[in-house]
């Protein structure tokens, strides 16, 4: 039985969903027999699942030259390997956020775990790096059906003065999967092989799978009729672009396929464009992109990923083939980059409700950037990991500064009624972002080194880091256009109801 907005709107104003009509929440609840689990339960059982979505993002990275070694992988392969999870799983989010409104988020997060496991068993037992980026991009349609379906469960079983708290656990959870991606990867591939980095999610599904069942309760939302063209548009367009940088180095600017990729490519973007400004549901709705901090937050959004992805790439394989460390190794000393976020991003995200994200954004990618290029002139000069170690300090302090006042900008910059469509696209801007940084780096590192050796794998790194230095300063440019601190009367002010609360943390409308 479906429960209409104006029933439940009569129920909120009795207290029977023990919700405020002043926050504008709105729920649509499958009816039950059982009564809802404990919420820790749900944090639990969400976040855990959440996690490993998050963490096969990064934990291949330091895995990354065994795999080449034992598949006999391209430097295009290794991309592909990173990046066919990244554009499934940016592709697919929001479609598969409006599916789970359809046939209730239980469902599909418990479909999103079958497809995730049965695909990590395929990633392990893939014999060649085809199949294995095959098998990386059904990882990322199950993630997508994941994790927007966790958020939602988590955020319908969770009361309205409780939500601030419990997302703040969550989203720490999710923050581990930064910190802890290349450790655990290099862990696991030094202490077992590089296949049981995708093993190991099969146990830990097995074990969600019954909790999941038994302990989480059925929510659906009001879906909406979903944006078809404009999900194909900006997959292919993306896809073509990708495409081109990712071949430019072996095949060559001027080939015809590299330069009819990229026109294509850019085409099919300006298509995706003209079709959202028109669509009557639009995926990702352009009239946002006319306020300067809405625009302003998601370009350095999509700069800082690029940069940061990018790096993680690379910085993992610099590592190994050019200082000689262990996959653990390797993860090991990513830390002084990463730790930073669990000390500086808390920070951050109380200062910027004094002063304003512009400040946080700019000068945290200012700092990402120089960061960089000190990474770049150390491995330039073959000077070794501990000269660096000072630089990757500074540019995870400028990472962890910017990444929580860049959210603060976007969604501080509509009304309540566009704030799933907001996060929305934020989260899509920066899945897209990584995709790009790593085609882009890979073809300059293309163009001024090689893996033929580790003082040339060092040469093309030291390119591909100024590469990701100029990312993180455009962002910081970029970020002077995000708004400073603003009396209270003039933000966006609630002017409708926002519909489903699980919507509102989820970011999609």
């Amino acid at each position: 039985m479906r429960v209409g907005r104006a029933p439940v709107n009569r129920a909120l104003s009795s207290g029977l969903y023990g919700h405020d009509l002043t926050k504008g929440l709105h729920v649509t609840v499958a009816p039950t027999r059982k009564p809802p689990a404990p919420l820790g339960w749900v944090l639990a059982v969400t976040a855990v699942a959440a996690l490993v979505v998050a963490l096969d993002q990064l934990v291949v990275a330091t895995a990354l030259q065994t795999i080449q070694r034992d598949l006999r992988a391209s430097m295009a392969g290794l991309e592909w390997t990173v990046n066919a999870f990244s554009l499934s799983f940016a592709a697919l989010m929001i479609p598969a956020a409006e599916l789970g409104d359809r046939i209730g988020r239980k469902r599909a997060y418990l479909l999103g775990l079958i497809v995730f496991a049965l695909a990590s068993a395929a990633c392990a037992l893939a014999p060649n790096i085809g199949l294995l980026i095959t098998a990386r991009v059904i990882q990322g349609a199950g993630g997508a059906l994941i994790s927007p379906a966790a958020l939602a469960l988590l955020t319908a079983a969770t009361p309205p003065h409780k939500r601030g708290a419990v997302m703040g656990i969550y989203a720490a959870v999710m923050g581990l999967a930064v910190v802890g991606g290349p450790l655990v990867g290099g862990l696991v591939t030094e202490g077992l092989a590089w296949q049981w980095i995708f093993w190991i999610n099969v146990p830990v599904i097995a074990l969600v799978l019954p909790l999941t069942h038994a302990k989480l309760t059925e929510t659906k939302g009001a879906p909406v009729r979903p944006d078809i063209p404009g999900l194909v548009l900006a997959a292919a367009s993306m896809f073509c672009i990708v495409w081109a940088l990712v071949r430019s180095g072996p095949a060559g600017w001027g080939t015809g396929e590299v330069l009819g990729t990229l026109v294509g490519g850019l085409v099919l973007l300006a298509a995706f464009v003209a079709w959202e400004l028109r669509a009557p549901q639009p995926m990702i709705p352009m009239r946002l992109f006319t306020m300067p901090a809405f625009t302003a937050g998601n370009v350095s959004a999509l700069l800082l990923t690029a940069s940061l992805f990018s790096t993680v790439f690379f910085l993992a394989q610099y590592l190994q083939m050019s200082l000689g460390n262990s996959p653990l190794g390797s993860g090991v000393r990513f830390l002084p980059w990463t730790v930073a976020l669990f000390v500086i991003a808390p920070i951050a995200g109380r200062l910027q409700d004094r002063i304003g994200p512009r400040w946080l954004i700019s000068v945290g990618l200012f700092l990402q950037g120089v960061g960089l290029l000190w990474v770049a002139v150390e491995a330039q000069r073959h000077d070794g990991y501990p000269s660096s170690v000072a630089a990757l300090v500074v540019s995870g302090i400028g990472t962890s500064m910017a990444m929580p006042a860049q959210q603060s900008a976007v969604m501080a910059s509509v009304p309540t009624a566009s704030m799933s469509k907001a996060a929305g696209t934020f989260s899509a801007v920066r899945q897209v972002g990584g995709v790009l940084g790593i085609a882009i780096l890979a073809a300059v590192f293309a163009a001024h080194g090689s893996d033929r050796s580790p003082r040339e794998f060092a040469d093309g790194f030291a390119a591909a880091m100024v590469a990701a230095a100029i990312l993180a300063l455009l962002g910081a440019a970029s970020g002077l256009l995000a708004p400073g601190r603003r009396p209270a009367h003039t933000r966006p002010r609630t002017v409708e109801p926002t519909g489903d609360p699980a919507r509102e943390e989820l970011g999609v409308g």
